[in-house]
């Protein structure tokens, strides 16, 4: 009786997630696979693969932020992928573009996390992993499996190890109170809510505080972190409703527009990132994390069927 052979799996990483790829690769015990993308002067372009992925689990490692080229590029990866014969295609998302429009919040727009969704899928992934998206039911726009990844397993420890006394965790927004809830039970403390209105996309009219935060140490929480207006506006009207400290934890720096002017003008404490998205630049006031390890297990357990659910704290 012939035994069926074991599948390789095999790590590769697109432009846009080249260094967090690397990191994946080292925690996961083995190099990044040969990928080379060619570029034409109009901007087309065209990746390809430098070895052999016939019946290979092959993991494309990829966040879209700037989706215009890094989001098409994944999808070539993909397709290349496919018609190259690996066995299974798995998209890993670090950061998942486009999740903020995940729902008709005004008449005549689009969706695009359901339209990213489709596009993906339509292309040939298997399966995808991401971590912290904008709204966990964008999970169901998939009809493959999705593998969503918890920040708090990189930040709740790193918390830990401030010791701060009299803490507190404020969401920035309504949408945000289920992932701050589930900071604040980790350390058995208390939430407030920022309630904000907005004239126009990343621009905040009003704003005030649900709750009060005299005395604390408080931590705001959220998923992305785009120009920093809306963050160092809630962690100024903070400080002023009389708290100890200010910082945030957001996962994805996406840090567009004045974002880093403004970050440095605050009065926060610190910012605290990771690196689904690579800095462009430096700043004192943002610490960064890596979620390679997390990422690299994620993708260990799914290479032994072993369970995704373990790596939440």
């Amino acid at each position: 009786m012939v035994k069926n052979k074991p599948q390789e799996h095999k790590i590769f990483a697109g432009n846009g997630s080249a260094e967090l790829g690397k990191k994946i690769g080292e925690f996961f015990g083995q190099g990044l696979g040969g990928i080379k993308l060619q570029k034409f002067s109009d901007g087309e372009m065209a990746p390809y693969y430098t070895e052999s992925i016939r019946g290979a689990n092959v993991f494309l490692i990829q966040s879209t932020h700037a989706p215009s080229d890094n989001l098409f590029e994944l999808c070539l990866m993909i397709d290349a992928a496919k018609r190259a014969s690996a066995y299974k295609v798995i998209a890993v998302l670090p950061y998942f573009g486009y999740a903020r429009q995940d729902r008709k919040d005004k008449p005549r727009i689009a969706i695009g996390a359901k339209l990213v969704a489709n596009i993906l899928t339509a292309a040939g992934a298997d399966r995808i992993m991401t971590c912290d998206l904008h709204a966990g039911q964008i999970q169901g726009f998939f009809d493959i499996p999705v593998d969503h990844l918890d920040g708090s397993a990189i930040f709740v420890p790193y918390l830990r190890a401030l010791n701060l006394d009299n803490l507190l965790f404020a969401s920035p927004d309504v949408g945000g109170v289920k992932r701050t809830r589930s900071f604040a039970q980790h350390f058995n403390a208390e939430m407030v809510v920022i309630d904000k209105h907005r004239k126009r996309p990343n621009e905040v009219a009003e704003m005030r505080i649900i709750g009060n935060v005299e005395g604390k140490n408080v931590v705001l929480v959220d998923d992305l972190v785009d120009t920093g207006g809306t963050l160092c506006k809630a962690a100024k009207i903070i400080m002023e409703e009389g708290a100890t400290s200010v910082r945030a934890v957001c996962t994805h720096p996406v840090l567009s527009g004045k974002a880093y002017e403004n970050i440095e003008n605050s009065v926060l404490e610190e910012l605290v990132v990771t690196d689904t998205i690579p800095l462009a630049q430096e700043s004192e006031k943002i610490r960064v994390l890596t979620v390679a390890e997390l990422f690299s297990k994620a993708i260990k357990n799914i290479t032994t069927d072993g369970s995704i659910s373990q790596l939440f704290i």
